[in-house]
């Protein structure tokens, strides 16, 4: 089932990750079920025929791309694929043990429910005996539906279990006052990734297979030919309708705009047809003082929407939206047409991944630090953990310099910066205390059920704290996640311990590989507290202005470099990065490569034996290769028209040079001089932090 996220600024996008391993990935079929080499940085993935001044990305991983094709069971391949593809076979001992176990593990215990959610997950032979039968009472529920505010009543039961429709809403700290949890509601009801795919000429094709494959859906749960075909027109305009009144991806990026704090009786009051106070009573939020409504536009809109359209056209787009959450949990038939449309014909996927790799995701979406908790157990060290400290205070002393040295910043401004990154936290590795699902009922032989009770939990648990203070233990990512992130309203850098280890944290590496990539990833995460986002939040993680007009001013001009740099890459033809919603990763990616860069220079100059010259390129020269290797990518045509529509992160090849061309000491590492493909004029270049 869904749940919304808190506001977390990721090193990468949610990936459809894990397959085979860098060197052995497989030319077809499936990924390898062996287990994976480590996917270290390698001179080997480089290029040497093509000269680093034409084209630095091909120089840094050509023979990689050439001998990495995207296995079937994927949309992308590249180093977070590798690490994760690792990461999932080792927890793949794990679920398999712990579903081995289960007659000898207490129940309530995550051992215990670990393993009892992946043998129901791993059960067909249940799922397919049951068919529909796991969502029956809420099919029926939806048929019975005799009016809108029987229709709020349910969506806020659907909601309370984590399901989706008509909009979203969660529980995070309040912007405005990031000390204490408040209930968020935003613009959501959509199927498609986002509103373009309603709305731009260039998604036409995909709006065409999407209503088929609704029209599949609809004759899989029952009906007629001809009434699917009706059933799937009524989903997709409702659709279209919410695609319409919903704010773009670069509009949804101004926190800003984006705030907007109404009490509840003026929400109440404000909207003369939505029954909102039916869905806060059937939400057991009736009592709340307030709520921050993050477009009010969409919610105006849907106020005009809902009666516009017969109730029942209402109930034939909840039965839709059930079926879509619930298909990954369902029969084969169900699941298989869900995957023929959402991974193959949006991202190009070929085949489904084994169905341990899915269950497995699932239990990492639902019980996430019970898992987590186990992976820890065996696969992660105090020392690893007391080591990447080391390197974070490192890394935070350079950022330090630059705050203290920035020539475009006024005192008046730098003194609060400086307050903001003197009380900005670090988490490594894992919570220090894991979360306790024991209340959590999981039943061996109830997959959707599991799945269903999970999201439950976690939605009354967040309810439950709705204007108290706000926990600053929990974590917004699972242990096992090969990603990091910056919180803006906790003003905390993230790094779960799945991603501390080559290609982005290697003790058996040089300084050199190591500030090229964890250094850089240290430092893109520390920088995020100052791109165009995070910049508006300040020491205490509170949305406000505390920049002066003129530093205001002088950070969009420097800005604006950068969005002008990354609007001109042509992803595909025809197709170019969007600069701007993708301005604060790129530069929080220019942050990182001069913080990590200047790191090295010290680490070199306290220990100058570390400076040597190693597979024949310098240190400078290795950092460079190290960061662009991290980046490195291979992909499905369909999946990159998706993510240059949906994500705030650039791809690959545009990450691993993109911040590389603002970057005189790039140059100089490679003699790289003007005229050159890679040359940016100096006048271009942007230099931020």
């Amino acid at each position: 089932m869904k749940r919304a996220a808190a506001f977390i600024l990721s090193l990468v996008a949610c990936a459809n990750v894990g397959a085979a391993s860098a060197l052995n990935a497989p030319t077809a079929g499936t990924a390898s079920e062996k287990e994976p080499i480590i996917p270290r940085f390698s001179a080997a993935y480089m290029d040497k025929s093509v000269k680093p001044a034409d084209d630095f990305y091909l120089f840094a991983n050509g023979n990689w791309v050439k001998n990495n094709p995207v296995p079937a069971d994927k949309a992308r391949w590249g180093s977070f694929s590798e690490l994760a593809e690792r990461n999932n076979y080792l927890i793949h001992g794990l679920l398999e043990s712990a579903s081995a176990d289960i007659g000898k593990n207490q129940p309530g215990t995550p051992r215990r429910q670990v393993g009892d959610f992946f043998k129901a997950g791993m059960n067909t032979d249940v799922l397919e005996k049951r068919r529909f039968a796991p969502i029956q009472s809420d099919l029926d529920r939806i048929a019975s539906l005799t009016s809108y505010e029987q229709m709020f009543q349910l969506l806020a039961d659907f909601h309370k279990e984590g399901g989706g429709g008509v909009f979203y809403s969660t529980v995070d700290p309040d912007a405005k006052d990031s000390g204490i949890y408040a209930f968020q509601l935003m613009q959501g009801g959509l199927s498609l990734p986002d509103r373009d795919y309603y709305l731009q000429d260039s998604f036409s094709p995909q709006r065409k297979a999407y209503i088929e494959h609704l029209k599949k859906m609809f004759e899989l749960a029952g009906d007629s030919s001809v009434l699917a075909a009706k059933n799937a027109d009524i989903v997709f305009n409702l659709e279209k309708e919410l695609a319409q009144a919903s704010r773009s991806r670069v509009d949804l990026r101004d926190p800003i705009k984006n705030y907007n704090k109404v009490k509840t009786a003026e929400l109440i009051e404000g909207n003369s047809v939505l029954p909102w106070q039916v869905y806060l009573e059937q939400r057991g939020l009736k009592d709340i003082p307030y709520a921050v409504v993050g477009q009010p536009d969409f919610f105006a809109a849907l106020n005009k929407t809902l009666k516009s359209h017969p109730l029942d056209q209402w109930k034939t787009y909840l039965r839709w939206h059930l079926l879509h959450e619930a298909a990954p949990y369902l029969h084969d038939a169900v699941e298989v047409e869900n995957f023929n449309f959402f991974g193959k014909t949006l991202s190009g996927q070929e085949v489904q991944e084994p169905r341990w790799k899915r269950v497995a995701k699932v239990i990492d979406r639902s019980v996430g630090e019970a898992l987590g908790q186990l992976y820890v157990e065996k696969y992660f060290t105090d020392a690893a953990r007391k080591t990447m400290a080391e390197l974070v205070t490192n890394l935070r002393e350079v950022f330090s310099d630059h705050l203290q040295k920035l020539d475009w910043m006024s005192d008046v401004t730098r003194k609060k910066a400086m307050a903001k990154f003197e009380k900005f936290v670090q988490k490594i590795g894992h919570p220090d205390k894991f979360r306790d699902y024991s209340k959590i009922t999981i039943e061996a032989d109830d997959y959707l059920g599991n799945a269903q009770r999970a999201d439950a939990f976690e939605v009354a648990r967040q309810v439950a704290r709705i204007g108290k203070p706000v926990d600053k233990s929990e974590w917004g990512m699972t242990p096992p996640t090969v990603n990091a992130y910056f919180n803006p309203t906790m003003n905390e850098i993230v790094f779960p311990a799945g991603i501390l280890q080559p290609p982005f944290f290697d003790v058996d590496m040089d300084d050199a590989v190591n500030y090229g990539g964890i250094g850089a990833v240290i430092g893109h995460e520390i920088t995020h507290g100052y791109d165009d986002e995070g910049r508006h939040y300040d020491a205490d993680g509170n949305l406000k202005e505390w920049w002066t007009e003129a530093d205001t001013k002088e950070f969009d001009s420097r800005a604006q470099k950068v969005v002008d740099e990354y609007n001109s890459f042509e992803a595909l033809p025809g197709l170019h990065v969007n600069g701007k919603l993708t301005l604060g990763e790129n530069i929080a990616d220019l942050g990182g490569v001069s913080i990590g860069y200047d790191a090295l220079q010290r680490a070199m100059k306290k220990d100058p034996s570390k400076r040597k010259n190693i597979d024949g390129f310098t240190p400078e020269q290795r950092f460079f290769l190290s960061f662009a290797q991290l980046w490195r990518m291979n992909i499905r045509e369909a999946e990159q028209r998706r993510l240059i529509t949906v994500d705030p992160h650039s791809p690959g090849k545009f990450r691993s040079v993109g911040p590389l061309m603002n970057f005189q000491e790039f140059y100089d590492a490679f003699d790289i001089k003007s005229g050159a493909k890679m040359w940016r004029e100096p006048e271009k270049r942007a230099k931020i932090w």
